[in-house]
């Protein structure tokens, strides 16, 4: 099966709430608030071409989002305020810096309004674990943002803001399955024949994504081929990969998995290799570092499975916890009062 793409509040046709009912002849109350859930990603393959001029690098990703889930409030207030609860939530910037907040505040300008909301984050995504969790609660702000202040905005506006804000936020928004290309931000929708189960172990402490591709290019040097694009094949998605995720094969899936950024997390984290080697040991049928990592997912061949690997992973003393997960998971959706 192909999983449908969730319709996105905004522009013509919208089924997105924006504020409560009004009767007939008179006008809409402003809405109270909107909740927004957005998922959580794996890269199943993160291919990295040579550092650009620009110190960036092309990209062929191929992102799955998973059952993970943050939850973005957006509230009427008089300023712009950010709360955070749940694991981790000490780590996430309160300030215009947080990637939810630089959401609102593109939002609001493109309409000429000002940005005066209260977000509320809850967390359930590892923070700075390589599960794209900055990205969904910009995408969850952005859509929150656009239902509470009723701007109507396109899904393509909506895109071109996300695609502004990071590489990996336009896929929080989408979800699903897609190929990206460029700094992984243009996305190709790709279809999935069944479910994925999966295992996160999360890592205390996080890793900075700028620091792990520099030390990708450091090792690339090192190793004599070079690191620039003159250097580096251009990325392309593996066929093999794309075939396992349209026919649904976790087995086949398994063979393909592929993350070029793996070495790196692991030279500037040498403990991953053991948690990869544990949930290996557990029966995951692949393991791989989750984008730039720490956090390490593993691929299991059921729900069944995925629970036994949680268990043996969180024994084995080489993470701080371990997730269950499934996808593909819809993107960025607000939640029904």
């Amino acid at each position: 099966m192909t999983t449908d793409t969730p319709r996105i509040p905004g522009g013509s046709g919208s089924t997105g709430a924006t504020a409560d009912p009004a009767a007939p002849g008179q006008s809409a109350a402003p809405a109270r608030s909107v909740t927004v859930r957005v998922p959580a990603k794996v890269n199943v393959q993160l291919a990295v071409g040579g550092s650009r001029p620009d110190g960036f690098h092309d990209l062929a990703n191929v992102f799955l989002a998973v059952s993970l889930y943050d939850h973005v409030t957006a509230a009427p207030d008089d300023v712009l305020r950010i709360t955070v609860d749940g694991p981790d939530a000490a780590q996430v910037p309160l300030d215009r810096g947080n990637l939810a907040a630089r959401a609102a505040i593109a939002l609001a300008a493109r309409h000429g309004i000002e940005p005066r909301v209260h977000l509320h984050i809850a967390k359930d995504i590892p923070v700075a674990g390589g599960m794209a969790g900055g990205s969904a609660d910009c995408a969850g702000a952005l859509l929150a943002c656009d239902a509470l202040w009723g701007t109507g905005a396109s899904r393509g506006e909506l895109l071109e803001i996300c695609a502004e804000l990071g590489s990996d936020v336009p896929f929080s928004l989408v979800g699903g399955a897609a190929l990206g290309r460029g700094r992984g931000d243009r996305l190709e929708p790709l279809g999935t024949g069944g479910v994925f189960h999966w295992v996160f172990a999360v890592a205390d402490g996080g890793l900075s994504t700028p620091a792990v591709y520099r030390e990708c290019d450091r090792l690339r040097s090192a190793s004599g081929a070079g690191h620039t694009v003159a250097d580096v094949p251009d990325p392309q998605p593996a066929p093999a990969l794309l075939a396992a995720l349209a026919a649904g094969d976790a087995v086949a899936l398994a063979g393909a998995l592929a993350n070029d950024l793996q070495p790196a997390a692991v030279s500037l984290r040498p403990a991953l290799a053991a948690t990869l080697r544990a949930g290996t040991a557990a029966g995951a049928l692949a393991a791989l570092v989750s984008g730039s990592g720490p956090t390490c997912a593993f691929l299991a061949a059921d729900a069944q499975a995925a629970g036994a690997i949680a268990r043996a992973l969180t024994a084995s003393g080489t993470c701080r916890t371990a997730r269950v997960a499934s996808g593909p998971a819809p993107g960025a959706t607000v939640v029904p009062r």
